[in-house]
């Protein structure tokens, strides 16, 4: 018999046979993403975190990179080009997701958001909340710092210890 989770408000149910069995293949066929969608039920499930190539609105394009000519030089004079050319770290740290659910910056849609970039946080600053399965779980910083790069969008499914803000400690 398979196992459901009954919506009160709704009078719907969730079969988490069903649920498993397609996290399942989605891992044995690397899918990240799936929607699906009937007259029934309309599913959305997103594996792991959330990276996506950035996307420019408004006719705006990221300037197209030069890239360097080879040039015969002694080796010795190539080491700190080669050092120059290494892609810089990301500064500051990131506050992850304690917990897997769907990401909010506010507490309704009505509400401005808790923190925003350049944003002054406290440990016990609350910065988002994560919904699971109809419960809002109201997120703490636990760092005190600067909001430096918020990682997520609003209403995106969020995994176990992905990264949802980098901040620059204080």
């Amino acid at each position: 018999m398979a196992k459901s989770v009954e919506n009160e408000e709704k009078g719907e149910s969730f079969d988490l046979d069903k649920f498993r069995k397609l996290l399942q293949l989605m891992e044995k066929f690397d899918v990240s993403e799936v929607n699906l969608q009937n007259e029934e039920e309309s599913w959305k499930i997103r594996r792991g975190p959330r990276y996506a190539a950035p996307t420019f609105t408004q006719g705006f394009a990221p300037a197209p990179m030069m890239q360097a000519a080879p040039v015969a030089a002694p080796a010795a004079a190539s080491a700190p080009v080669a050092a120059a050319a290494a892609p810089a770290a990301p500064v500051g740290i990131t506050i992850n997701a304690p917990a897997v659910g769907t990401f909010y910056t506010a507490a309704s849609p009505e509400d401005p958001p808790f923190v925003s970039v350049g944003s002054v946080v406290k440990a016990d600053t609350v910065i988002c909340i994560i919904e699971a399965m109809k419960v809002f779980n109201q997120i703490q910083a636990e760092k005190s710092g600067r909001i430096l790069e918020i990682l997520v969008e609003n209403g995106d499914a969020v995994g176990f210890n992905q990264p949802l803000f980098r901040i620059e400690p204080l």
